[in-house]
């Protein structure tokens, strides 16, 4: 039951990413940033942040709604909500830990993209 809980949140969460982005990116086609996938992530942002937040301090929330919800759905509707969250949490709790974690995602995973983008390219080896 939690497999396709989690499965069926995020087959929904992934095609509401993909027509939001698709839309928004279509209305602000003369722009250089793709703000569809900028308004995706701090949507799942604050989204998975208020729900793992509220679960925690002020209502119990059912571990179904929040595999369904939390897990599947912002989970494919964007990683950047668990990211995000993850860094606040780890904040709240150190700061420094919070920090570290959001510049090694941050840089790390830009310096990732980028080797990636070489290896693609056949300009690395």
């Amino acid at each position: 039951m939690k497999v396709f809980l989690i499965a069926f949140g995020g087959a929904l969460g992934a095609l509401l990413r993909y027509y939001i982005s698709k839309f928004v990116n279509s209305t602000f086609s003369f722009s250089y940033i793709p703000w569809g996938t900028v308004i995706v992530n701090i949507t799942g942002a604050f989204f998975l942040s208020f729900l793992l937040f509220i679960s925690l301090e002020r209502f119990e929330i059912s571990s179904n709604f929040l595999l369904f919800f939390g897990t599947g759905f912002l989970g494919a509707f964007t990683t950047f909500s668990t990211f995000t969250y993850e860094a606040l949490a780890l904040y709240i709790e150190t700061p420094l830990r919070g920090i570290i974690y959001f510049l090694a995602n941050t840089v790390l995973g830009f310096f990732a993209a980028y080797f990636g983008m070489l290896l693609g390219r056949g300009k690395v080896f």
